[in-house]
């Protein structure tokens, strides 16, 4: 099946093209029909999956032949857990709308930044996509009006509420109006998860893609045996005998992530660390250099394990193990994403073999656990 079988329009299609994307994976094939026939929807899906493009796709589309309102009303919002999902579902947006007819004004708005430029900029937007905080900020200074709301989307809800953004969204809802088209996708189907999509979706279009038990079949995984005061070192090794030149690294604290960071590049190795103590502008170049290829080693905690879009990134470390399979899945699943190749390395301490070894039958997939010794560490 092509992106043409969908119900997308040629201007949108060729937009589609322009973007090489190839078919349509799984969950755009179901999701994408739905939308546009104005059906609830209840998509679950994995990291990787190709769901964002799933549902901005038909939204587009259903902009086209409509006149622009300029007004602080918006007609989509999109709702989603953390700041750097609001970046990159708005370059999403961004990217698509280039070259169509009408053209769609879309905007993230997120904390941590300063809340004027957001007020001012957000007159005539078309798609507002947002953090559950700073919409509230927003709704409170009657610079956003959601009375005329027709579609909202919730991206990621299992982690937003996991995140303990249930009150905030529950007070969201609350002043939405009644009539209009919920989009949920998650990850999972906790009770949490379960009980929103009860509350929220009118006979929905259920899409279940993959279980996020399950990892990518496109991710290569290998794991070291090793020393804690060698990881280090075998890091360094790994990246430099490979020749990798973009590596996400995982740790497991902001201090740990610092620390490492600070010794890779005092072995000459670009890396820089990314995690909540960071400003947003910080955090912003960081993540830019790093997709731009600027930046050789980005080394995050779990804020990063979700919300980083990067088509075709090559190698995920956990330097550190994280402390659920789930997480560990989320982590890995920033490489081969939506069809990409990728590799996924784990660093493993003697301590951490029971926790590894429950996280492989989790998810149901042994990974070779090579000796470090044999590499001289």
């Amino acid at each position: 099946m092509s992106f043409s079988d969908l119900g997308l329009s040629p201007p949108l299609l060729k937009a589609v093209q322009n973007e090489n994307y190839a078919d349509p994976f799984p969950i755009q094939i179901q999701a994408i029909p739905a939308i546009l026939s104005k059906k609830d929807v209840w998509g679950l899906a994995p990291t990787g999956s190709g769901k964002t493009a799933a549902y901005v796709l038909p939204i587009l589309e259903m902009f086209q032949g409509k006149t622009a309102v300029k007004s602080r009303a918006v007609a989509v919002l999109v709702l989603v857990p953390t700041r750097e999902l609001a970046i990159q579902v708005d370059q999403t947006v961004k990217t698509f709308t280039n070259g169509l007819p009408r053209n769609v004004k879309s905007m993230a708005v997120y904390g941590g930044v300063s809340i004027n430029p957001q007020m001012i900029h957000l007159y005539g937007t078309d798609i507002l996509i947002g953090t559950p905080g700073r919409l509230l900020d927003l709704l409170s200074k009657k610079a956003v009006d959601l009375s005329a709301l027709e579609i909202l989307v919730l991206d990621e809800a299992d982690k937003m509420l996991n995140l303990g953004f249930k009150e905030e969204v529950d007070e969201i809802l609350s002043g939405l109006p009644k009539k209009r088209q919920n989009i949920l996708f998650s990850a999972t189907t906790e009770e949490s998860v379960a009980s929103l999509s009860a509350n929220l979706l009118h006979q929905p279009v259920r899409i279940e893609i993959g279980q996020d038990t399950v990892s990518p079949v496109q991710i290569k995984q290998s794991a070291y045996l090793v020393t804690p005061e060698n990881k280090g070192p075998l890091l360094r090794f790994l990246i430099s005998e490979g020749n990798w030149t973009q590596v996400l690294v995982f740790a497991s604290s902001k201090r740990a992530a610092d620390n490492l960071a600070a010794k890779l590049k005092k072995h000459g190795i670009q890396a820089q660390s990314f995690h909540g103590d960071k400003s947003q502008a910080a955090r912003t170049e960081s993540l830019r250099n790093f997709k731009q290829g600027n930046l050789r080693v980005l080394v995050a905690t779990d804020l990063a394990s979700r919300g980083i879009d990067i088509q075709f990134l090559p190698h995920v470390v956990n330097y550190e193990l994280p402390r659920s399979p789930k997480d560990y899945i989320h982590r890995i699943g920033r490489t081969g994403r939506a069809g990409s190749e990728g590799e996924a390395i784990s660093l493993i301490s003697e301590e951490d073999r029971h926790h590894f070894k429950v996280i492989q039958k989790k998810m149901k997939r042994m990974v070779e656990l090579i000796d470090s010794k044999n590499l001289g560490f």
